[in-house]
């Protein structure tokens, strides 16, 4: 009967969506001339956000020499003096007035239509990045914070936490280390880089290619052959991902998936497993160095799991609930295979070929189709008011603001019953030229309490890349654009929520095991119908939103095959884990024996070589793979128990707006999660959710 209930209210909101961008008065509409607008004074937000090349560089200059003025004031403390008030405090004054300032320096970069402005803003923030990893780094400052801590002085909850964090960042990055231990620390970050830089190069100038009939190549989209160079007679396929997956994907030829997959699977070659083993020993060296016993522990000692040991365990725990599922999987890919090719050895280059095949099979649903329903304006409309229900929130369009291009607009939000001032966020949507490509969001304010008793309030920007309207025609976004927009928008919405009295404890500043739960959990607003009807329309009548049934393939298309999915990645979290907790590993030894274990059977591709063309684990996710399952999983268990059975339950929505996205870093992330959830978190509703739409 509830689920009745729910269905009429679409119903109604059906139409609503059509309504929205009235009802919430956004004006989307490119302006003819561009205008640098007044400046408007913002209460709790104080920041420029549209200096010229020449202010950024002053600016830049001022942060630095305040800030080696505060760690100067530090330092000069007696140890036997130390205390909150001349140790702590004005370090988390200085990070509250400058983080805005640092970011109207380094925002720039991003978004300034001005060649000049962006250069400036580029070279200000490497300027800043190395100041304060200097800062960081100084032991007399870091001999105070410590001797104040050893007191043990009784200073409330998030004080003391806050103390805890600037004592590990200060001995992670080697302040408690010995000079000469210090220079050895530079010396391993040093090389560290040169390699990473080295292996990822390697992988960008790997220029080799195939070239293959158009027998070779059939089942191809026509669109996809034209493309192709041809030479000789034949097609030229490119070794990128934009030429590869396509034929994996779609390639009728078992021999040219296979021929495909293996030359793929050498593209860093034996120079990047060289490179990749030499990192693994180098950063080890670099853990042990900081008193870690290996880089693992080092890497996720900040993160919610705290040990190698607990990741492992987590690793291990999921590749075996998936097993049934991955099995089952497994089972239907090879009964297509039997059918087309005759031929009961399955191997890794016929996943995806047999997967979109079972998928369209059993999901009804043109992509292209779909497009239709999703016109910009709508999209955005239908979000902010539907993240303005479910949470309580209330947003307003600030006219005339201040803002670095005419398509950028700023709203201010509110708590929808009391009106108190929460903060504001910028939408900077729009496509052009030399602006930054990818979706995501920037903080340009923290969240914080301020020593003079007033509180700067959370200020973000929305940044896409989202097509704009042509010739009178609606510009439409592709389905995973939505979903795209969507989750970067809950951050901005974790940001505002904040209510920390630090401004390290921002919603944007949390390590990425927490910072992406919240986002993931409200991407499934993005495959249920109730809401996905408030964010689409057809371009041409948007009072027609997209069908209930077409609401249920999407779903039903991203959980498909999740299982062998979900094994895929998880063999890569465990190699990623492995190698950097043991030592002396033969990564492509360990990969070979890892793989038909966690694979089902299904042995690693002769001739291919992962640890070559894994940059993940080379740059930036060392270590750390496993953080988007982990987040995935706390996601599913929250949508689960608390939000599965009322989407648009506002006391829910209300409460984890308070217990959750408002304390930040404040608190243990972990505990904030089970004391919501009133127990610990389980992987089990996860594991159901995927298997319920897998098959």
């Amino acid at each position: 009967m509830a689920s009745r209930r729910r269905e009429r209210r679409v119903v109604a909101v059906a139409g609503v969506a059509a309504l929205v961008a009235v009802g919430l008065n956004l004006a989307f509409s490119a302006v003819a001339s561009h205008r640098r607008r007044k400046r408007q004074e913002l209460p709790g937000f104080s920041a420029q956000v549209n200096l010229s090349a020449a202010e950024i560089r002053r600016l830049a200059d001022r942060i630095i020499a305040k800030s080696k003025e505060t760690y100067d004031a530090v330092a000069a403390v007696p140890l036997d003096k130390a205390s909150f008030a001349n140790a702590i405090a004005p370090l988390a004054e200085l990070d509250a007035q400058q983080f805005p300032l640092v970011q109207a320096c380094v925002l720039p970069r991003m978004v300034s239509p001005s060649d000049d402005v962006c250069k400036a803003s580029a070279e200000a923030e490497k300027r800043l990045d190395n100041h304060f990893l200097l800062c960081r780094q100084r032991e007399d400052v870091y001999r105070i914070i410590k001797a104040f801590a050893e007191r043990g002085e009784r200073i409330g909850p998030e004080a003391t936490r806050y103390v805890q964090c600037l004592v590990r960042e200060f001995e992670r990055n080697g302040a408690k280390l010995t000079q000469i231990k210090r220079k050895e620390m530079e010396k391993l970050k040093s090389l560290i880089d040169d390699l990473n830089l080295k292996y990822i190069q390697n992988m960008n100038n790997f220029t080799k290619f195939l070239l293959l009939s158009e027998e070779e190549l059939a089942g191809m989209p026509l669109e996809f052959l034209k493309d192709l160079e041809e030479t000789d007679g034949k097609r030229k396929v490119l070794l990128t991902s934009y030429h590869v997956t396509p034929i994996l994907e779609h390639c009728k030829v078992g021999s040219t998936r296979k021929m495909i997959a293996v030359a793929y699977g050498q593209k860093g070659g034996k120079q990047n497993v060289a490179i990749l083993e030499k990192l693994v020993l180098l950063r080890h060296r670099l853990a042990r160095l900081l008193g870690y016993s290996n880089y693992s522990d080092f890497a996720i000692e900040p993160r919610m799991p705290m040990t190698s040991r607990k990741v492992l365990e987590f690793l291990e725990e999921m590749a075996e609930q998936l097993s049934d599922l991955a099995n089952r999987e497994l089972s239907i890919l090879k009964d297509l295979k039997i059918k087309e090719e005759g031929d009961a050895q399955f191997g890794m280059e016929d996943l995806l070929y047999y997967m979109k095949k079972a998928i369209q099979h059993k999901v009804d649903l043109d992509i292209g189709e779909i497009k239709q329903y999703f016109p910009v304006k709508l999209v955005i409309s239908g979000m902010l008011k539907m993240f303005q229900d479910l949470f309580v929130l209330r947003f307003e369009e600030i006219k005339d603001a201040e803002v670095w291009h005419d398509t950028v607009r700023l709203f201010s939000v509110r708590d929808a019953s009391s009106s108190d001032l929460l903060g504001y966020f910028f939408l900077d949507i729009f496509s052009r030229e030399g602006k930054y490509g990818q979706t995501c969001v920037v903080a340009l304010q923290n969240g914080c309490l301020c020593s003079n008793g007033t509180r700067k309030v959370p200020v973000a920007v929305l940044l896409s890349q989202c097509p704009k309207e042509f010739d009178g025609n609606s510009a439409l976004l592709r389905f995973p654009e939505v979903v795209r927009i969507f989750h970067e928008f809950s951050h901005v919405v974790h940001h505002i929520s904040n209510s920390a009295t630090f401004s390290r404890f921002s919603g944007l500043r949390l390590e990425g095991d927490f910072a992406e739960i919240p986002s993931l959990l409200l991407e499934n607003w993005c495959y249920e119908s109730i809401s996905l009807k408030m964010m689409s329309g057809f371009h041409q009548d948007i009072t027609k939103s997209v069908t209930s049934e077409a609401c249920q393939s999407l779903k039903r298309r991203r959980d498909m095959f999740a299982g062998l999915k979900l094994k895929q990645e998880i063999l890569l979290c465990l190699v990623d884990q492995i190698i950097h907790t043991s030592e002396n590993v033969d990564i492509d030894d360990l990969i070979k024996d890892l793989h038909p274990k966690v694979m089902l059977g299904i042995p690693l591709l002769e001739g291919t070589s992962p640890a070559s063309c894994f940059p993940r684990i080379a740059v930036g996710y060392d270590a750390v793979c496993y953080s988007y399952i982990w987040s995935e999983v706390f996601a599913a268990d929250l949508f689960a128990t608390k939000f599965k059975d009322d989407l648009l339950n506002q006391h829910a929505g209300l409460r984890f707006r308070n217990k959750v996205l408002a304390p930040g870093g404040s608190r243990d992330p972990l505990e904030i999660i089970s004391d919501y959830l009133g127990r610990e978190p389980s992987l089990q509703p996860f594991v159901q959710s995927r298997t319920m739409n897998s098959l």
